[in-house]
């Protein structure tokens, strides 16, 4: 998964990544070069006493050190961008991918999983790939090159190679393998902290009211423990590799000045060569051990790339149409057929067979019981979801054929949980109409009852909105969300339960604007209130996600039983007459 993604998001930076190769073997050329100098110095002109010819080589010996340091700043330098630029594509194609989600892949993932993933997942591939142009690429040339070096001052010595070497890659491939399911555990252990925390931080007025600050903080020392727990044992094994990694150089040293000795006192070796094999040697290891740091961010990289991958793999299953739609005849006419909806693995569906017809000018209303599906139903027309049975029709072109620019001019829902945005009155309200007139703001905040409110708050419509509307009240936001989709003025309203947290007198004279608003338009309302539906023209009535009766509020009292029983639980005989 890592290679693949690698693959596919470096391939647009090919000439930087031949650059950069380039400098780094310059640089590793040029660090390989400078032993073979300084045992020619010593040789042939230290033990010689021949001071010019250590002047001419020292020289030289600058001249090949200021080489190195300019590559290896263009090498960093490039490498660095390029890891930049490949964390921002993949975080990109993350975005859009998730943009393209239906609620029902959004809900397979989670919030915090998808965060996580577009984050923290990111950012250890990108310090994988900037580790891997600063290091890796050096690495092997200076190991290989080290290598022929040493060959080059002395060959028995260099037996000594053939030991070191894959000692050192079998200890370290030893650690490498309990640290990857080790990371693959953190990683969703991170996901744990961030839904609590999410939890905890959306939910912090529930927390106070019900005086569990204590059962929080324990919930979340929990998940953080069990994060630390991990944590511990993955830093138990990188604390590991280091002391291992320079057990071996030092035995190895230890060994070269042993048998070097010999072979210097046997005259078999010059005192310079030994020099320059000791530095070879700890350019070989040092290598090896900037592969050892690679090897401890591989793990956990290739884990946060097979997160990352599962994201991108994932197709949406509301898929935008081929030969799409671009206009439609008709204006606001409504139809399901025969909808049915189930989730996936789900034992029973949440819609069955679910005929509705809304048309322009009339008002059509949704009441059922707590999960009957009248939400999943107000979700099939704007394609939050796709149904997985019948078909959903507007104007007579289903809406998976329809363009989704076109399908979001021409409805326009209010969702039960109304969401704003962080920034301002006017930023949120112009969100379904960039280029909306402040009249048109001020005449969308009266028809939804909000305009009173928003006068009084500081700057009227440029008064600052937090995230999600946090410092507005639950009527508020609903009010909001409301004017948000008149400013868009689309020819199918969808109300989702939008009038709960409004007192009945709000309520009532909002209804009255907004069906003096859309007159011309169809209005579909789903309520549990049966106050806000009684007076519509049509009300559907569904239970256990199927239609059991179609008519008016006096038709159903007198002729459905499940209609009867809501109406009576929430109002008296003579209130419902």
């Amino acid at each position: 998964m890592l290679i693949r993604i690698l693959r596919t998001h470096l391939r647009p930076y090919q000439r930087p990544i031949t650059l950069l190769v380039l400098l780094q073997l310059v640089q590793t050329i040029a660090t390989l070069y400078l032993p073979t100098l300084n045992a020619d110095i010593i040789d042939n002109g230290v033990v010689k006493g021949d001071t010019g010819y250590i002047l001419r080589l020292g020289g030289i010996m600058i001249a090949v050190t200021v080489l190195q340091v300019v590559c290896a700043v263009g090498a960093v330098f490039f490498g660095a961008r390029t890891a930049m630029a490949v964390g921002r594509d993949i975080r990109a194609s993350i975005f859009d991918r998730v943009q393209s989600f239906s609620a029902r892949e959004v809900g397979q993932f989670g919030a915090p999983s998808l965060i996580t993933r577009t984050t923290n997942d990111v950012q250890q591939v990108q310090m994988l790939v900037l580790m891997t142009f600063t290091l890796m690429v050096s690495a092997p040339i200076m190991c290989v090159g080290g290598i022929i070096m040493a060959l080059g001052q002395d060959v028995p010595l260099s037996s000594l190679l053939l030991a070191v070497v894959p000692v050192l890659g079998v200890l370290i491939g030893l650690i490498v393998r309990r640290m990857r399911p080790l990371f693959r555990t953190m990683q969703v252990r991170v996901d744990t902290v961030n839904r609590v925390l999410r939890e905890q931080i959306t939910g912090i007025r529930v927390i106070r009211a019900f005086v569990k600050d204590d059962y929080e903080k324990k919930r979340f020392a929990g998940a953080n423990d069990e994060l630390t727990d991990v944590s511990l044992q993955t830093g138990r094994l990188m604390a590991l590799m280091f002391p291992v990694v320079m057990t071996v150089v030092n035995v190895s040293s230890v060994a070269v000045m042993w048998f070097g000795a010999h072979r210097i006192a046997s005259g078999g070796m010059q005192i310079g060569a030994l020099t320059a094999f000791l530095s070879y040697l700890m350019q070989i290891l040092m290598s090896v051990m900037m592969a050892t740091f690679m090897f401890m961010m591989v793990p956990r990289a290739e884990v946060c790339a097979e997160r990352i991958e599962e994201v991108l793999a994932t197709e949406s299953s509301v898929v935008p149409p081929v030969a799409p739609i671009t206009k439609l005849l008709r204006h606001g006419h409504l139809e399901l057929r025969g909808a049915d909806f189930s989730y996936p693995g789900a034992e029973a569906a949440v819609l069955r067979g679910v005929d509705l017809v809304a048309r322009p000018g009339e008002t059509t209303a949704v009441i059922g019981s707590t999960g009957s599906g009248k939400s999943t139903l107000l979700g099939l027309v704007p394609r939050l979801y796709d149904a997985t049975g019948g078909d959903v029709l507007v104007d007579g072109a289903s809406v998976r054929d329809l363009a989704p620019a076109l399908l979001a001019e021409t409805v326009g829902l209010v969702p039960q949980k109304p969401y704003l945005f962080s920034g301002t009155v006017a930023s949120n309200l112009r969100y379904g109409k960039p280029d909306a007139t402040d009249e048109e703001l001020w005449h969308a905040l009266e028809v939804a009852q909000a305009r009173g409110f928003v006068e009084e708050l500081e700057g009227g419509l440029d008064a600052p909105i937090a995230q999600g509307g946090t410092n507005v009240s639950g009527g508020q936001r609903q009010r909001l969300a409301i004017a948000r989709v008149l400013v868009r003025r689309p020819e199918i309203y969808l109300f989702d339960d939008s009038f709960s947290a409004l007192d009945y007198a709000t309520d009532a004279a909002l209804r009255s604007a907004l069906g003096r608003e859309t007159a011309e338009a169809t209005v579909v309302i789903v309520a549990q209130r049966v106050s806000t539906i009684r007076d519509a023209d049509r009300i559907i009535v569904l239970d256990e996600g199927q239609v059991v009766g179609t008519g008016t509020h006096s038709e159903l009292m007198s002729e459905n039983p499940t209609y009867r029983e809501i109406v009576l639980s929430q109002l008296t005989e003579q209130e419902a007459a």
